[in-house]
């Protein structure tokens, strides 16, 4: 069953890919049971460059999550396409805030600054370096928050970009609250 979204705008135009409600447990679900090939395929697929290979694959994940790819626009694929590689590589937990996780896998402040005002190109060339990072601690990120950073962080619609600016300070409180916490009893 998908958990209901609280935070997508769903009239914002970046989030219009979205069902009515959120896909990010069930995609993850799917990613987990896939077959080895096609999570692989996920895990190396470039989301910008989408080859056949990894199209199938993709488009069968986004499929098991509710979502209907056959309606969407080029620029929404890519979005997508980063989502899935990023639940590839580092899965999904919804039960924590991604804020607290980037913490846990002690992630430097320098590299969540970078994230939290990257936009564009240069988000998409950070997250996956990140998300490496937290696979490599044992951390999965909460792709409700994460996955939304994603799909709204490549619009040039306004609405989005307060929204972005938004769910970058709902990322940093508890990063940050972390962090102070952690120096206070050091």
């Amino acid at each position: 069953m998908h958990q209901p979204t609280d935070t997508v705008d769903v009239k914002s135009p970046a989030s219009q890919s979205l069902p009515p409600s959120s896909p990010w447990a069930s995609l993850a679900g799917h990613i987990a049971r896939a077959g080895m090939a096609d999570r692989a395929a996920l895990a190396r697929l470039d989301p910008d460059t989408l080859q056949p290979h990894a199209i199938g694959a993709l488009s069968r994940a986004l499929l098991a999550a509710g979502l209907s790819p056959e309606t969407w626009q080029p620029h929404t694929w890519p979005r997508w396409a980063l989502i899935a590689k990023g639940i590839a590589l580092a899965g999904h937990d919804g039960r924590g805030r991604f804020g607290d996780q980037l913490a846990q896998a002690n992630v430097s402040e320098t590299r969540v600054n970078r994230l939290l005002t990257a936009r564009g190109d240069a988000f998409r060339q950070l997250l996956p370096s990140l998300l490496r990072l937290l696979a490599s601690k044992g951390v999965s990120p909460n792709w409700r928050e994460l996955g939304e950073l994603v799909l709204l962080n490549a619009s040039a619609d306004p609405r989005d970009l307060a929204a972005v600016e938004s769910l970058c300070l709902r990322i940093a409180g508890p990063y940050f609250s972390a962090q102070a916490r952690r120096a206070s009893s050091a």
